[in-house]
C-alpha cells in the first residue's frame, strides 16, 4: 500500500468536506442564526488544514489513475473515520459532549438515526445538519466526489466498489463516474419529489426538507421530537412509507427502469421480489397482531404496520407510533425484519435482501443434495450462476456478520446489564437501524444515559455496518499494512 496516494486522495476528500460542511451555514444565514455559523466554519477551516497537511505537494492527483484495491480500501475507511469526526466538531459548539458528539456524527453519516438528544430544544441549522449528514452518507461521501470529481475519473471505480461492496459489482453505465452521476440524479430526483408531497400534505417546508433527506438516505433523524408520529397525519405518514420503499429499493434498478420506461424491469428481478414479498407479508402478519391484539382499528392498523415495516426495512428508524408498546407478537415481527435490510445497493444498511436470497437458493440445493448427492445445482439469482468465489464471500461476509452481532450484543447487555439493550441496540447499530426496543433506546427513547463504553461499541458498529465490515475485514490481514 502506497501511503502517498492514500494521502493524496484523502486531501482532496477533505477539501470536498471542507465545501459541503458549509451548506448549514447559508441555513444559519437564512433563519438569522448566527450563533451557528461558527460551528460549521469551525469544522470547514479544520477539514481544509488536515487537506494540506496530509498531501503529498509533489505528487499530482495523476498518480491516482493506477490505484490498487488495498489503496481504495483505506481510503474509503480513513475518509469515513475522518468524515465522522469533522461532522462532531459543530455538535461540540451546541453544548455536547465529545464522545455525544461523535455518536450523533457517526449515527448522522452512517445514516443508523440512533439519538442521544434529550431534548429538542436547539437551533433549525443543528437539525438541518442532522438530516443532511444523513443524506450525505446514504448514497455515500465517495460516491458523490466521483460523480463532481474529475480526478477520480479512473480511481474512482476502486473506491466505488470499496465504499458500496455488495455481492456483484452493479454498473449500470459503461464508465463508473456516470455510473456514480446516474445514482445521485436518482437520489436527488426521488428528494425533491418527497419535498414537494410532503409541503402538500401540509408539512412545514422546512421539516419537508429535513425529513426527506432522512427517508431517502435511510437515515431517520427527524426535527420533529416524535418523529414521524408527531406530524398527526396518516397522509404524511403514506407519504414517507412511499418514499422508504424506494430508499430501500437496488438505484441500480430504478435507473433501469427509468432509462427504459418499462416497469416488466422490476417483475424480472429477484431480489426486488423478494424484497415485495417481505414487505407483503410482514405488514399483513404485524397488521393482524396489531388489529387483534393492541386494538387498532383494520385502516391504522395497516397504516402503522406498512410504515414500521419499511422503516425496519430501509434501515431509517422513522417512527409512525411508539413500538415500544406493542404486544410481544408484533415486537418480535419487527426484531426479524431487524437481520433483513433493503435491496443491494440501496440507501439502507443492514444484511441485504440479495444474501437472504442467497441464503435460501443455498439452503434450498443443500436440502436437494440430501436425496441427489450426485446432481448438481448452480445458484442462480435473475437467471445467472452465482460464481463459487460470490457464493463463499457471502457466505463469509454473513458469519462475520452474526459473529460481530454476537459480540456486542454480550459485551453491550453485560456493560448495560440489560439484555433488551444490548441484543436490539447491537443490532440496530450494526444494521444502521437507529432505535432498538424498550423504553431506554426505543423509538422515542435515547441512547444519551448509555454507558460510554456502550455508545463507543456502538460507534464502531455503525462504521462498520454502513462498509458493510469489507474494508475493516481486510484491515486483519497482514498483507494489508505492507507499506510502500
Amino acid at each position: 500500500m502506497r501511503l502517498t496516494y492514500v494521502f493524496n486522495a484523502l486531501g482532496l476528500i477533505l477539501r470536498c468536506i471542507a465545501l459541503v460542511i458549509l451548506l448549514p451555514a447559508a441555513v444559519a444565514l437564512y433563519y438569522h442564526d448566527y450563533s451557528s455559523l461558527l460551528p460549521f466554519l469551525c469544522a470547514s477551516i479544520v477539514s481544509l488544514i488536515l487537506s494540506f497537511l496530509i498531501r503529498k505537494k509533489s505528487d499530482t492527483f495523476e498518480s491516482l489513475n493506477d490505484i490498487k484495491k488495498t489503496e481504495a480500501l483505506a481510503i474509503v475507511t480513513a475518509a469515513w473515520v475522518l468524515f465522522a469526526f469533522i461532522a462532531a466538531i459543530p455538535y461540540l459548539f451546541y453544548g455536547f459532549g465529545f464522545l455525544d458528539a461523535l455518536f450523533e456524527a457517526v449515527s448522522g453519516i452512517t445514516t443508523t438515526g440512533a439519538t442521544i438528544l434529550t431534548h429538542y430544544n436547539y437551533p433549525k441549522t443543528m437539525f438541518f445538519w442532522r438530516s443532511m449528514s444523513q443524506w450525505l452518507g446514504g448514497m455515500g461521501i465517495i460516491v458523490l466526489f466521483i460523480a463532481i470529481l474529475p480526478q477520480f475519473a479512473v480511481a474512482g471505480r476502486q473506491m466505488f466498489f470499496a465504499e458500496t461492496p455488495g455481492p456483484t459489482e452493479d454498473k449500470i453505465t459503461p464508465r463508473i463516474k456516470h455510473t456514480a452521476i446516474a445514482m445521485w440524479t436518482i437520489y436527488v430526483l426521488l428528494t425533491f419529489i418527497e419535498i414537494i408531497f410532503l409541503k402538500i400534505a401540509g408539512m412545514p417546508v422546512f421539516d419537508s426538507v429535513c425529513n426527506s433527506f432522512s427517508t431517502l438516505s435511510g437515515g431517520g433523524f427527524s426535527p420533529n421530537a416524535q418523529s414521524i408520529a408527531g406530524y398527526n397525519s396518516v397522509i404524511i405518514k403514506w407519504i414517507i412509507t412511499v418514499f422508504m420503499f424506494f430508499a430501500a429499493m437496488n438505484f441500480s434498478l430504478i435507473y433501469k427502469v427509468w432509462s427504459s420506461k418499462k416497469l416488466s424491469v422490476l417483475l424480472k428481478d429477484d431480489e426486488f421480489k423478494f424484497y415485495t414479498g417481505i414487505v407483503i407479508g410482514f405488514t399483513i402478519f404485524i397488521a393482524i397482531c396489531l388489529y387483534f391484539s393492541n386494538g387498532y382499528s383494520v385502516f391504522n392498523s395497516i397504516t402503522d404496520s406498512c410504515f414500521q415495516v419499511l422503516s425496519i426495512i430501509c434501515t431509517s428508524g422513522a417512527a409512525s407510533v411508539d413500538f415500544a408498546k406493542w404486544t410481544l407478537d408484533a415486537k418480535l415481527f419487527l426484531f426479524l425484519l431487524m437481520f433483513v435490510g433493503g435491496c443491494a445497493g440501496s440507501a439502507s444498511g443492514g444484511l441485504k435482501m440479495v444474501r437472504l436470497l442467497f441464503i435460501f437458493k443455498y439452503l434450498r440445493i443443500q436440502i436437494a443434495r440430501i436425496l441427489h448427492p450426485n446432481a448438481v445445482y448452480p445458484i442462480k439469482i435473475n437467471n445467472m450462476v452465482v460464481p463459487v468465489e460470490v457464493s463463499a464471500q457471502m457466505i463469509a461476509f454473513i458469519i462475520f456478520y452474526y459473529a460481530l452481532f454476537a459480540v456486542s450484543a454480550f459485551l453491550m447487555s453485560l456493560i448495560e446489564m440489560n439484555e433488551v439493550i444490548g441484543v436490539t441496540g447491537s443490532i440496530a447499530t450494526i444494521g444502521n437501524i437507529g432505535p432498538g426496543f424498550g423504553s431506554v433506546i426505543g423509538p422515542m427513547g435515547s441512547f444519551a444515559s448509555l454507558h460510554p463504553a456502550s455508545k463507543v461499541i456502538g460507534i464502531v458498529n455503525m462504521l462498520v455496518g454502513r462498509l458493510e465490515l469489507i474494508p475493516f475485514l481486510a484491515m486483519l490481514h497482514p498483507d494489508f499494512w505492507r507499506l510502500k
